[in-house]
């Protein structure tokens, strides 16, 4: 189970510990699917030891349960294992003594992400619930920022909006009338905590449209990170191969290897494929053609547009699509910053591709 917490600085990918603590995380979900912590900031950095978020207060000192949202305890008591420990990337829930003096630990929405390895002195006392499973660029971010004396960065770090992939818990009642159908907008409230949002330029050269632009470049990040995240990318940041044409308005008659003799005068080929009816066999129309070399491929393209072919002019274009890149990839799970020579891996430059090399 996972979470994805869209902040200014980038997106931060969460696996959850549902077996091993789930009433902690059933909290957390449902307070992300109440959209509870959208436009909430990191409040509390602390270099190389947590960055504290979840309150909506932005002080520290706020926040309640989802039960206390849905009018119960303010406060619950979460699951404290030994056996989970703290890490670089731990995702724990902040923890109080309970004001009634039996000194049991408790917990609201706040909650806290490791950034070193040697905090073993945290375990036992917190509620670790979850880790770090992408977005450790974005914790090294966090960790860098410059901050007042109370620990609250000066460019404020935003949580815009939490994406839940699967929620394995049924939801309490009168939770219906909390979750929300459409995007929130921060709240009056909201707006006076902030300061100036990290990410933000603070450029008075940089007009409206440039500022769009930018807005919607990271739009586009955080969409392509929850595409990964559910499988339909081998990665985010998979792009289309600069390699492969992809050739449409085929007469039904041309064949494959027609139209690779055509093709093959710009370069050596490895896959020229047309794309047929699962069932009856016959030809969709178009076509993908990989070329060993770039370069041929270029001159491919700036030749062969609305070349006669079997009486049709057909159209040529660079591929958009990552299917081929996706279908043969084999992904294996890496360590944060370690690039692999193997294959697998989240797309690094030596992943090695598979694909049908012709002699």
């Amino acid at each position: 189970m996972s979470v994805l917490l869209e902040t200014s600085i980038g997106d931060i990918v969460i696996d959850l510990y549902t077996d091993e603590a789930p009433l902690t995380t059933r909290n957390f979900l449902k307070l992300c699917k109440t959209k509870y912590y959208n436009f909430t900031i990191v409040h509390r950095v602390e270099r190389g030891f947590v960055v504290q978020l979840g309150d909506p207060t932005g002080s520290g000192n706020g926040g309640e349960s989802i039960f206390g949202v849905l009018g119960g305890p303010k406060y619950f008591q979460p699951e404290i294992r030994s056996a989970l420990k703290h890490k670089r990337g731990t995702v724990s829930m902040a923890a109080v003594d309970d004001a009634s003096g039996t000194g049991l630990l408790v917990s609201g929405s706040q909650f806290f992400i490791t950034l070193d390895d040697n905090l073993d002195y945290l375990d036992g006392k917190h509620a670790v619930f979850g880790e770090v499973a992408e977005g450790w660029d974005v914790l090294d971010k966090m960790s860098a920022s410059i901050c007042d004396s109370s620990g609250r960065p000066l460019s404020d770090i935003l949580v815009r909006h939490t994406i839940i992939l699967h929620d394995p818990f049924p939801d309490p009642k009168g939770m219906a009338v909390l979750a929300p159908s459409s995007p929130l907008l921060p709240s009056a409230e909201q707006q006076q905590i902030l300061r100036v949002e990290a990410g933000d330029s603070l450029d008075p050269a940089e007009n409206d449209e440039a500022r769009e632009q930018r807005g919607r470049e990271q739009e586009a990040k955080a969409q392509a990170l929850t595409l990964e995240m559910i499988g339909d990318l081998p990665y985010a940041d998979v792009k289309p191969p600069e390699n492969v044409l992809f050739v449409c308005k085929l007469n039904p008659v041309t064949r494959d290897g027609d139209l690779e003799t055509i093709f093959a005068r710009f370069g050596r080929i490895l896959s020229c494929d047309i794309i047929r009816d699962r069932a009856t066999g016959d030809s969709l129309g178009y076509a993908f053609i990989e070329f060993d070399a770039k370069e041929a491929c270029e001159e491919a393209y700036f030749k062969m547009d609305n070349v006669l072919i079997d009486d049709r002019r057909i159209h040529v274009d660079f591929s958009q699509s990552v299917s081929r890149v996706d279908g043969r990839w084999v992904r294996t799970k890496v360590a944060p910053g370690n690039d692999i020579d193997a294959v697998g891996g989240r797309g690094r430059s030596r992943l090695q591709m598979k694909r049908r090399y012709r002699d």
